[in-house]
């Protein structure tokens, strides 16, 4: 299974200099045109896109991570860092294991 990556050009290119395949957005109806068609694909694992895209299309983003399906969807902070407000990866884990990490 493969990685993707869904954003802005700063986080597609530093993704592909890895060997992770993506595609630049800059608006709500290609980010969700975007998430849509990866959705799909059976070889993708997990999908990476920055909270500040994914806010683009809250609420597809939330309906698929609520949904449980594959492929995995993971909101990353972007290059101007975390948004105010979001839970890090490290304080959702120990919420849901109950330990603080």
């Amino acid at each position: 299974m493969k990685f993707y990556v869904i954003g802005d050009s700063d986080t597609v290119l530093a993704f592909q200099l890895v060997g992770v395949e993506g595609e630049i957005v800059q608006s709500p109806e290609q980010t969700q045109s975007a998430l849509e068609k990866a959705f799909t694909r059976k070889d993708l694992g997990i999908v990476i896109i920055p909270e500040r895209i994914a806010n683009l299309v809250r609420s597809l983003v939330d309906k698929h991570t609520y949904k449980g399906a594959f492929p995995l969807l993971i909101e990353i902070p972007d290059m101007k860092g975390p948004m105010e407000g979001r839970k890090t990866i490290q304080e959702l884990v120990g919420r849901a294991v109950g330990v603080h990490v």
